[in-house]
């Protein structure tokens, strides 16, 4: 996945061509917490800490990275 934020709104391209818009929520020791959902209704979530990404989709798929 690769793509582009603006303040706390994300937008997200998969391996697919599928379009992800999310949200980014900061939790008390500073870990985010991202959500996000395509045109179709499908649902990734996952967090950011020290250490990179996780994102999970409703079908157990996972994807990990970084932010630069």
């Amino acid at each position: 996945m690769s793509g582009f934020g603006d303040g706390d709104s994300i937008r997200l391209r998969d391996e697919n061509g599928h379009v992800w818009q999310g949200s980014i929520d900061v939790n008390a020791d500073d870990s985010l917490r991202y959500r996000f959902r395509d045109d179709n209704g499908n649902d990734i979530s996952g967090y950011a800490d020290d250490f990179g990404v996780l994102l999970r989709d409703g079908k157990g798929r996972t994807w990990r990275g970084y932010i630069c």
